[in-house]
């Protein structure tokens, strides 16, 4: 029987900032930077447009905007964990026919709202049909849904914020995930909707694709590390990392005093520790994905730069891979006020290479960046 690879936290981690461009900026597009991270996560959008443009030479938030509304590289949908994410175009059909072939944990609404899955799929239909060539905001699109299905899928029966939602809102994430709902333009302060018209790669092969890439960016991993990426089951994921090792296409490494998986054959890591000190935004897709998350937030990271355990609800500073402290940025007209707040004392040079990814936030945002070296005294996601 062959004895496992040994993978250390430091290889792991050095192979994700290598793969993740995070040691050294690409001159890639933003739509192949986007792949590489599995998407970024843009319910603030502002911060997929930090998480993209940060690792790509030169480019600012306009290349990123640019490629979401203009060159339509980029896709703003619903992606992993049914949060907004920015995904390549290229890549829907994949991502589709994963997302949609992931098992659901059955209906979270009460008995009274809920859809069954024939109102489902009749809506699901209804919404293709709208959204098709045109954008709708969300009333608009209430109104062509009821028009082709009936006045229950309008009825204001969910709650949400103070507020009721109509019934039909309760599959938006099932349309994105069956490939006719994404994001358009914003209307001035409404969000609109439109139908990106792709067609779902077969459930099985696109999961299986998924895992590969999944594993090729944050492994090593294990299945439950890749469930709770997805918000999927876990004895889903167990089973289906069963199934492709079955076929060869992961293989086993042992991680962290236990097995993780990796694609069959890329067991090679650095030697090298990782160096450098590098800025993250809200929810970015490296502290999201990387396992296990007490190794890469050490210490006293973990208590300051997690929130209740949660990542990305702080941005964080990165040193030398590993979460070294949290900061927050304050934009007034051109100028941006960046305050870091380190964990632990930063050396001379460490301080220099902070002011260059200070100043460098500021041209992506395209401002002037002012930073300041102190307490962030604001609370997580402000």
């Amino acid at each position: 029987m062959t004895t496992p690879p040994q993978v250390g936290w430091a290889q792991a981690d050095a192979r994700r900032i290598h793969r993740q461009f995070l040691d050294e900026p690409t001159g890639a597009p933003p739509a192949a930077v986007a792949a590489a991270l599995l998407g970024a996560h843009a319910q603030v959008l502002s911060a997929a447009e930090l998480s993209v443009a940060l690792r790509t030479t030169g480019a600012t938030r306009a290349e990123v905007r640019a490629a979401l509304w203009e060159d339509r590289t980029l896709v703003k949908t619903y992606g992993p964990r049914g949060t907004v994410h920015l995904l390549p175009a290229a890549d829907l059909p994949l991502w589709t026919g994963a997302l949609s072939a992931i098992p659901s944990g059955g209906g979270q609404q009460p008995p009274d709202v809920r859809m069954t899955a024939a109102q489902t799929d009749e809506v699901v239909a209804a919404i293709a049909d709208a959204l098709t060539g045109v954008e709708l905001t969300v009333d608009e699109l209430t109104d062509a849904i009821v028009a082709r299905t009936g006045s229950w899928a309008g009825d204001r029966v969910m709650e949400a914020f103070q507020d009721k939602w109509p019934r039909w809102r309760q599959v938006t994430h099932t349309a994105a995930h069956r490939g006719v709902l994404c994001f358009g333009r914003d209307r001035g302060r409404k969000v609109t909707y439109t139908n990106p018209e792709v067609r779902p790669q077969e459930g099985t092969r696109a999961l299986g694709e998924l895992v590969e890439r999944h594993l090729y960016a944050y492994g090593p991993a294990t299945p439950q590390q890749f469930a709770k990426w997805l918000a999927a089951p876990a004895g889903w994921a167990t089973g289906l990392f069963a199934s492709l090792a079955g076929d060869g296409r992961i293989e086993e490494v042992s991680f962290e005093g236990g097995t993780a998986w990796v694609v069959a054959g890329d067991t090679d890591f650095p030697d090298a520790p990782a160096r450098g000190v590098r800025l993250l935004p809200y929810f970015d897709a490296f502290t999201i994905a990387s396992q296990p998350r007490e190794r890469l937030f050490p210490g006293e990271a973990y208590r300051r730069a997690l929130a209740g355990g949660q990542a990305g609800n702080f941005p964080v500073l990165l040193v030398d891979g590993d979460v070294a402290g949290v900061w927050h940025q304050r934009r007034s007209g051109k100028r941006i006020a960046v305050t870091v707040e380190p964990l632990k004392r930063l050396t001379a040079a460490r301080l220099r290479e902070l002011e260059e990814q200070a100043g460098r936030v500021g041209e992506v945002l395209e401002g002037r960046a002012e930073l300041t070296v102190g307490e962030v005294t604001v609370g997580p996601h402000a």
